[in-house]
Protein backbone atom coordinates (compact mmCIF):
# COMPACT_ATOMS: atom_id res chain seq x y z
CA UNK A 1 0.00 0.00 0.00
CA UNK A 2 2.80 2.45 0.88
CA UNK A 3 4.49 1.81 -2.48
CA UNK A 4 1.24 2.53 -4.32
CA UNK A 5 0.63 5.74 -2.37
CA UNK A 6 4.21 6.89 -3.00
CA UNK A 7 3.71 6.30 -6.72
CA UNK A 8 0.43 8.21 -6.76
CA UNK A 9 1.34 11.09 -4.47
CA UNK A 10 5.01 11.95 -5.11
CA UNK A 11 4.58 13.87 -8.38
CA UNK A 12 1.53 15.93 -7.33
CA UNK A 13 3.09 16.75 -3.95
CA UNK A 14 6.32 17.91 -5.62
CA UNK A 15 4.29 20.01 -8.05
CA UNK A 16 2.48 21.74 -5.20
CA UNK A 17 5.74 22.40 -3.36
CA UNK A 18 7.39 23.80 -6.51
CA UNK A 19 4.36 25.95 -7.27
CA UNK A 20 3.78 27.44 -3.84
CA UNK A 21 7.12 27.09 -2.03
CA UNK A 22 7.99 30.78 -2.01
CA UNK A 23 6.80 34.18 -3.15
CA UNK A 24 9.70 36.66 -3.32
CA UNK A 25 8.71 40.21 -4.18
CA UNK A 26 11.31 42.60 -5.53
CA UNK A 27 10.44 45.65 -3.40
CA UNK A 28 10.36 43.58 -0.21
CA UNK A 29 13.63 41.83 -1.04
CA UNK A 30 15.41 45.10 -1.77
CA UNK A 31 14.05 46.81 1.36
CA UNK A 32 14.95 43.90 3.65
CA UNK A 33 18.45 43.42 2.27
CA UNK A 34 19.20 47.16 2.35
CA UNK A 35 18.00 47.48 5.94
CA UNK A 36 20.10 44.53 7.11
CA UNK A 37 23.18 45.71 5.22
CA UNK A 38 22.89 49.23 6.66
CA UNK A 39 22.38 47.88 10.20
CA UNK A 40 25.44 45.69 9.84
CA UNK A 41 27.53 48.71 8.91
CA UNK A 42 26.02 51.38 11.17
CA UNK A 43 25.25 49.40 14.34
CA UNK A 44 27.40 46.26 14.19
CA UNK A 45 26.48 43.76 16.87
CA UNK A 46 23.67 45.88 18.29
CA UNK A 47 20.98 44.97 15.79
CA UNK A 48 20.67 41.91 13.60
CA UNK A 49 23.98 42.21 11.74
CA UNK A 50 27.63 42.88 12.34
CA UNK A 51 30.81 43.92 10.53
CA UNK A 52 34.32 42.50 10.79
CA UNK A 53 37.58 43.66 9.24
CA UNK A 54 38.93 40.93 7.01
CA UNK A 55 42.37 40.44 5.46
CA UNK A 56 41.93 37.86 2.69
CA UNK A 57 45.67 37.17 2.53
CA UNK A 58 45.94 36.31 6.23
CA UNK A 59 42.49 34.95 7.16
CA UNK A 60 40.65 32.02 5.62
CA UNK A 61 36.86 31.62 5.73
CA UNK A 62 34.56 28.76 4.80
CA UNK A 63 30.88 29.52 4.26
CA UNK A 64 28.38 26.66 4.35
CA UNK A 65 24.59 26.91 4.43
CA UNK A 66 21.43 24.82 4.39
CA UNK A 67 22.43 21.69 6.24
CA UNK A 68 18.83 21.22 7.42
CA UNK A 69 19.97 18.88 10.19
CA UNK A 70 17.00 16.76 11.18
CA UNK A 71 16.06 13.65 13.13
CA UNK A 72 17.57 11.01 10.77
CA UNK A 73 14.13 9.93 9.54
CA UNK A 74 12.68 9.86 6.04
CA UNK A 75 12.36 13.65 5.90
CA UNK A 76 15.95 14.32 7.04
CA UNK A 77 17.70 15.76 3.97
CA UNK A 78 21.05 15.97 5.81
CA UNK A 79 21.53 12.31 6.69
CA UNK A 80 23.29 11.33 3.44
CA UNK A 81 25.60 14.38 3.51
CA UNK A 82 26.68 14.08 7.15
CA UNK A 83 29.93 12.27 6.32
CA UNK A 84 31.03 14.91 3.82
CA UNK A 85 30.13 17.67 6.25
CA UNK A 86 32.12 16.12 9.08
CA UNK A 87 35.10 15.55 6.80
CA UNK A 88 34.96 19.11 5.53
CA UNK A 89 34.78 20.62 9.02
CA UNK A 90 37.74 18.56 10.14
CA UNK A 91 39.76 19.87 7.18
CA UNK A 92 38.81 23.51 7.74
CA UNK A 93 39.35 23.42 11.48
CA UNK A 94 42.78 21.80 11.05
CA UNK A 95 43.67 24.61 8.63
CA UNK A 96 42.42 27.40 10.94
CA UNK A 97 39.52 28.56 8.79
CA UNK A 98 36.83 30.82 10.21
CA UNK A 99 33.40 29.19 9.74
CA UNK A 100 30.36 31.22 8.71
CA UNK A 101 27.26 29.02 9.07
CA UNK A 102 24.88 30.83 6.75
CA UNK A 103 21.46 29.67 7.91
CA UNK A 104 19.00 26.78 7.80
CA UNK A 105 21.63 24.82 9.67
CA UNK A 106 18.92 23.07 11.67
CA UNK A 107 15.56 21.96 10.27
CA UNK A 108 13.34 23.39 12.99
CA UNK A 109 10.17 23.63 10.93
CA UNK A 110 9.80 19.86 10.64
CA UNK A 111 11.49 18.87 13.93
CA UNK A 112 11.60 19.99 17.54
CA UNK A 113 14.87 21.15 19.04
CA UNK A 114 15.20 18.08 21.26
CA UNK A 115 15.21 15.59 18.37
CA UNK A 116 17.67 17.74 16.40
CA UNK A 117 20.00 17.93 19.41
CA UNK A 118 19.74 14.17 19.98
CA UNK A 119 20.56 13.10 16.42
CA UNK A 120 23.28 15.63 15.51
CA UNK A 121 25.78 15.38 18.35
CA UNK A 122 28.69 14.55 16.04
CA UNK A 123 28.17 17.61 13.83
CA UNK A 124 27.64 19.91 16.81
CA UNK A 125 30.93 18.67 18.29
CA UNK A 126 32.75 19.51 15.04
CA UNK A 127 31.18 22.97 14.96
CA UNK A 128 32.13 23.47 18.60
CA UNK A 129 35.81 23.19 17.63
CA UNK A 130 35.45 26.46 15.69
CA UNK A 131 33.60 28.10 18.58
CA UNK A 132 36.39 27.12 20.96
CA UNK A 133 38.80 29.00 18.66
CA UNK A 134 36.46 32.02 18.42
CA UNK A 135 36.23 31.21 14.71
CA UNK A 136 32.50 30.66 14.22
CA UNK A 137 29.57 32.84 13.18
CA UNK A 138 25.99 31.57 13.13
CA UNK A 139 23.50 33.19 10.74
CA UNK A 140 19.73 32.65 10.94
CA UNK A 141 17.79 31.21 8.02
CA UNK A 142 14.04 30.87 7.57
CA UNK A 143 14.00 27.22 8.69
CA UNK A 144 15.87 27.98 11.91
CA UNK A 145 14.21 31.24 12.95
CA UNK A 146 13.72 29.37 16.21
CA UNK A 147 17.11 30.76 17.25
CA UNK A 148 15.72 34.30 16.98
CA UNK A 149 12.20 33.75 18.30
CA UNK A 150 12.38 31.20 21.11
CA UNK A 151 12.94 32.77 24.57
CA UNK A 152 15.08 29.79 25.62
CA UNK A 153 17.20 29.72 22.46
CA UNK A 154 20.42 30.70 24.19
CA UNK A 155 19.97 28.00 26.80
CA UNK A 156 19.73 25.39 24.05
CA UNK A 157 22.80 26.90 22.36
CA UNK A 158 24.66 26.63 25.66
CA UNK A 159 23.59 22.98 26.01
CA UNK A 160 24.87 22.25 22.50
CA UNK A 161 28.10 24.23 22.44
CA UNK A 162 28.94 24.81 26.08
CA UNK A 163 28.38 28.56 25.98
CA UNK A 164 25.97 31.16 24.68
CA UNK A 165 26.52 32.43 21.18
CA UNK A 166 25.68 35.67 19.41
CA UNK A 167 23.48 34.87 16.41
CA UNK A 168 23.09 37.24 13.45
CA UNK A 169 20.85 37.68 10.44
CA UNK A 170 23.82 38.84 8.39
CA UNK A 171 27.45 39.92 8.61
CA UNK A 172 29.79 42.06 6.54
CA UNK A 173 33.42 41.06 6.02
CA UNK A 174 35.14 44.31 5.06
CA UNK A 175 38.21 43.76 2.89
CA UNK A 176 40.49 46.79 3.14
CA UNK A 177 42.61 47.30 0.02
CA UNK A 178 45.21 49.99 -0.73
CA UNK A 179 42.80 52.87 -1.29
CA UNK A 180 39.40 51.15 -1.31
CA UNK A 181 37.50 48.38 0.37
CA UNK A 182 35.09 45.66 -0.67
CA UNK A 183 32.27 44.48 1.58
CA UNK A 184 31.49 40.77 1.49
CA UNK A 185 27.89 40.76 2.72
CA UNK A 186 26.79 37.32 3.95
CA UNK A 187 23.17 36.50 4.74
CA UNK A 188 20.85 33.55 4.25
CA UNK A 189 18.88 35.17 1.42
CA UNK A 190 15.26 34.61 2.44
CA UNK A 191 14.77 38.27 3.28
CA UNK A 192 11.69 39.76 1.67
CA UNK A 193 10.26 36.38 0.67
CA UNK A 194 6.62 36.49 1.71
CA UNK A 195 6.47 32.78 2.52
CA UNK A 196 9.91 32.40 4.11
CA UNK A 197 10.70 35.60 5.98
CA UNK A 198 9.21 34.65 9.34
CA UNK A 199 5.85 33.67 7.84
CA UNK A 200 3.73 31.80 10.39
CA UNK A 201 1.57 30.03 7.79
CA UNK A 202 4.61 28.57 6.03
CA UNK A 203 5.96 27.24 9.30
CA UNK A 204 2.60 25.65 10.12
CA UNK A 205 2.31 24.11 6.64
CA UNK A 206 5.82 22.62 6.74
CA UNK A 207 5.47 21.36 10.31
CA UNK A 208 2.05 19.71 10.05
CA UNK A 209 1.48 19.01 6.34
CA UNK A 210 4.70 18.94 4.31
CA UNK A 211 6.95 17.41 6.99
CA UNK A 212 4.84 14.27 7.56
CA UNK A 213 4.26 13.87 3.79
CA UNK A 214 7.98 14.22 3.07
CA UNK A 215 8.83 11.62 5.70
CA UNK A 216 6.19 9.18 4.41
CA UNK A 217 7.13 9.62 0.73
CA UNK A 218 10.89 9.79 1.53
CA UNK A 219 11.32 12.84 -0.71
CA UNK A 220 14.48 14.95 -0.85
CA UNK A 221 13.66 18.16 -2.74
CA UNK A 222 17.26 19.35 -2.65
CA UNK A 223 18.33 17.94 -6.01
CA UNK A 224 19.45 20.57 -8.56
CA UNK A 225 16.23 20.08 -10.52
CA UNK A 226 13.90 21.33 -7.78
CA UNK A 227 12.09 24.70 -7.84
CA UNK A 228 13.83 25.98 -10.99
CA UNK A 229 11.50 28.91 -11.57
CA UNK A 230 11.79 30.14 -7.99
CA UNK A 231 15.57 29.72 -7.95
CA UNK A 232 15.78 31.80 -11.12
CA UNK A 233 13.65 34.54 -9.58
CA UNK A 234 15.64 34.51 -6.35
CA UNK A 235 18.98 34.67 -8.14
CA UNK A 236 17.84 37.55 -10.30
CA UNK A 237 16.61 39.59 -7.32
CA UNK A 238 19.77 38.97 -5.31
CA UNK A 239 21.88 39.97 -8.31
CA UNK A 240 19.79 43.08 -9.04
CA UNK A 241 20.13 44.24 -5.43
CA UNK A 242 23.90 43.84 -5.16
CA UNK A 243 24.38 45.38 -8.62
CA UNK A 244 23.25 48.67 -7.09
CA UNK A 245 25.68 48.47 -4.15
CA UNK A 246 29.16 49.92 -4.82
CA UNK A 247 32.13 47.81 -3.66
CA UNK A 248 29.98 44.96 -2.43
CA UNK A 249 29.84 41.20 -2.96
CA UNK A 250 26.74 39.31 -1.83
CA UNK A 251 26.89 35.70 -0.63
CA UNK A 252 23.64 33.90 0.16
CA UNK A 253 22.24 30.37 0.45
CA UNK A 254 18.52 29.54 0.60
CA UNK A 255 18.01 28.25 -2.98
CA UNK A 256 20.37 25.25 -2.65
CA UNK A 257 21.77 26.19 -6.07
CA UNK A 258 25.44 27.23 -6.35
CA UNK A 259 26.14 30.53 -8.10
CA UNK A 260 29.66 31.85 -8.78
CA UNK A 261 30.35 35.34 -10.15
CA UNK A 262 26.58 35.72 -10.69
CA UNK A 263 26.48 32.68 -12.99
CA UNK A 264 25.01 29.22 -12.55
CA UNK A 265 27.06 26.23 -13.62
CA UNK A 266 25.09 25.95 -16.87
CA UNK A 267 25.73 29.59 -17.77
CA UNK A 268 29.45 29.17 -17.09
CA UNK A 269 29.49 26.13 -19.37
CA UNK A 270 28.10 28.22 -22.22
CA UNK A 271 30.79 30.85 -21.67
CA UNK A 272 33.51 28.20 -21.65
CA UNK A 273 32.05 26.65 -24.79
CA UNK A 274 32.27 29.98 -26.63
CA UNK A 275 35.87 30.44 -25.48
CA UNK A 276 36.78 26.92 -26.62
CA UNK A 277 35.26 27.61 -30.03
CA UNK A 278 37.26 30.83 -30.34
CA UNK A 279 40.41 28.88 -29.46
CA UNK A 280 39.40 26.03 -31.80
CA UNK A 281 39.92 23.62 -28.92
CA UNK A 282 37.94 20.67 -30.23
CA UNK A 283 38.62 18.43 -27.23
CA UNK A 284 37.16 21.00 -24.82
CA UNK A 285 34.26 21.69 -27.20
CA UNK A 286 33.35 18.00 -27.26
CA UNK A 287 33.61 17.67 -23.48
CA UNK A 288 31.43 20.70 -22.72
CA UNK A 289 28.93 19.87 -25.46
CA UNK A 290 28.47 16.45 -23.86
CA UNK A 291 27.98 17.93 -20.39
CA UNK A 292 25.48 20.66 -21.28
CA UNK A 293 22.51 18.33 -21.96
CA UNK A 294 23.01 16.69 -18.55
CA UNK A 295 23.07 20.07 -16.83
CA UNK A 296 20.02 21.26 -18.77
CA UNK A 297 18.05 18.34 -17.35
CA UNK A 298 18.93 19.62 -13.88
CA UNK A 299 18.39 23.32 -14.49
CA UNK A 300 17.21 24.62 -17.86
CA UNK A 301 17.29 28.41 -17.46
CA UNK A 302 19.96 30.70 -18.92
CA UNK A 303 19.88 34.44 -18.21
CA UNK A 304 19.86 36.37 -21.49
CA UNK A 305 22.50 38.72 -20.07
CA UNK A 306 24.83 35.97 -18.83
CA UNK A 307 27.71 37.21 -21.02
CA UNK A 308 27.72 40.62 -19.31
CA UNK A 309 26.89 39.86 -15.68
CA UNK A 310 28.65 41.84 -12.96
CA UNK A 311 30.51 39.14 -10.94
CA UNK A 312 29.16 40.28 -7.58
CA UNK A 313 26.66 37.60 -6.52
CA UNK A 314 27.57 34.19 -5.08
CA UNK A 315 25.49 31.36 -3.64
CA UNK A 316 26.91 28.60 -1.47
CA UNK A 317 24.53 25.90 -2.67
CA UNK A 318 23.72 23.57 0.23
CA UNK A 319 24.89 20.73 2.47
CA UNK A 320 22.06 18.30 1.77
CA UNK A 321 22.08 17.20 -1.86
CA UNK A 322 20.44 13.87 -2.48
CA UNK A 323 23.75 12.20 -3.43
CA UNK A 324 25.42 13.34 -0.20
CA UNK A 325 27.48 16.08 -1.87
CA UNK A 326 27.86 19.45 -0.13
CA UNK A 327 28.97 22.79 -1.59
CA UNK A 328 30.32 25.98 -0.05
CA UNK A 329 32.28 29.18 -0.64
CA UNK A 330 35.89 29.61 0.49
CA UNK A 331 37.69 32.92 0.98
CA UNK A 332 41.34 31.94 1.17
CA UNK A 333 44.73 33.45 0.29
CA UNK A 334 43.14 36.27 -1.69
CA UNK A 335 40.84 33.95 -3.65
CA UNK A 336 37.14 33.20 -3.60
CA UNK A 337 36.29 29.61 -4.48
CA UNK A 338 33.22 27.48 -5.00
CA UNK A 339 34.07 24.09 -3.54
CA UNK A 340 32.22 20.83 -3.25
CA UNK A 341 32.83 17.83 -1.05
CA UNK A 342 31.85 14.47 -2.51
CA UNK A 343 32.42 10.85 -1.58
CA UNK A 344 35.28 9.29 -3.56
CA UNK A 345 35.67 5.63 -2.62
CA UNK A 346 33.55 6.50 0.44
CA UNK A 347 36.06 9.19 1.51
CA UNK A 348 34.96 12.88 1.76
CA UNK A 349 36.96 14.66 -0.93
CA UNK A 350 37.36 18.41 -1.58
CA UNK A 351 36.98 19.58 -5.18
CA UNK A 352 37.50 23.16 -6.39
CA UNK A 353 34.69 23.88 -8.85
CA UNK A 354 35.49 27.57 -9.52
CA UNK A 355 38.14 30.03 -8.36
CA UNK A 356 38.82 33.76 -8.80
CA UNK A 357 41.10 36.32 -7.20
CA UNK A 358 39.18 38.78 -5.04
CA UNK A 359 41.47 41.52 -6.35
CA UNK A 360 40.40 40.80 -9.92
CA UNK A 361 36.80 41.44 -8.91
CA UNK A 362 37.50 44.94 -7.58
CA UNK A 363 37.12 46.85 -10.91
CA UNK A 364 33.58 45.46 -11.26
CA UNK A 365 32.49 46.72 -7.84
CA UNK A 366 32.45 50.43 -8.74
Amino acid sequence: MKRVLKHLLTKPVLYIVDRFAAAPKRDNVFASLSKLYEQSLDQPGKKSGSMFSFDPMKQSVIIFSDQHKGARNGSDDFRLAEGNYLGALEHYNNNNFYFVNLGDSEELWENNIFSVMKHNKATFEKEKLFIDRNAYCKIIGNHDLFWKNDPFAQQYIKNIYGRELKIFEGIVLRVQLKTKYVDVFCTHGHQGDAQSDGNAFSKWFVSYIWGPLQAFLEINTNSPSGNNQLKTLHNQMMYDWVYEQPYCLLITGHTHQPVFESLTHLERLYLKLEQARENKDQQTIDRIAAEIPRRRREYNFVNNAFKNMNPSYFNTGCCCYDDGTITGIELDKGFIRLVKWSYRNSIPTRIVAEEKSLYELLPFME
